[in-house]
């Protein structure tokens, strides 16, 4: 992703929409590739993490945007079939704005490039959109431009020796031939083979 590239997050956040729409109040104790958390907590930090990264790039620095993702375990509220898509959507369109690329911004309590920023949510919104999917044994198409600038961030993330592996965990090793998703997921430390 360049600096003058503008991807546009809408295809991305509908898959997650979509995704949430068919999880049954059931699963929502159910395991997710991320031993900590069960599907109702991805729910809530994928609603977390929209918001964040949402007034991120309205350069709405705050609360939201100071708070660390690891400090406390994410849930979901009883309202969230209705509040997360339109926070999904709040988010696509917040992105949508060239301004929203430029300078500098805050998520999860770090400063970064607003360009950087956009390739964190990318990648946030490809991974936590497949630990939904295997988690409650859903078929996952992420859109492929939001998979590219995932895949990108996560190589160069990779590729730094001050990080020591991967953004999530220890890479995964994918061969070089597999998909797309998942040398990905490799690279975010993920088993492309997990199975709920």
């Amino acid at each position: 992703m360049t600096d003058d590239t503008i991807l546009d997050l809408g295809p991305q956040t509908r898959v997650i929409a979509r995704l949430a729409e068919g999880v049954t109040d059931e699963q929502l104790a159910d395991g997710t590739p991320c031993p900590e958390l069960a599907v109702r907590n991805m729910l809530g930090h994928v609603l977390g993490l929209s918001v964040a990264f949402r007034d991120a790039a309205r350069k709405d620095l705050g609360v939201t945007t100071d708070t660390d993702p690891g400090a406390t375990a994410p849930d979901i509220g009883p309202d969230w079939r209705e509040q997360l898509p339109k926070v999904l959507d709040d988010l696509a369109e917040a992105w949508r704005d060239p301004a929203a690329w430029t300078g500098m911004t805050r998520a999860g309590g770090v400063d970064l490039p607003g360009a950087v920023a956009a390739a964190v949510v990318a990648d946030e919104l490809v991974i936590h959109g497949w630990d939904l999917a295997v988690a409650t044994g859903r078929p996952y198409d992420p859109d492929p431009a939001a998979l590219q600038t995932s895949y990108g961030f996560l190589l160069a993330a990779t590729q730094d020796p001050t990080r020591g592996g991967g953004i999530f965990g220890p890479v995964v090793p994918v061969s070089d031939e597999a998909p797309l998703l998942d040398r990905a997921l490799g690279l975010s430390g993920r088993d492309p083979g997990w199975k709920a």
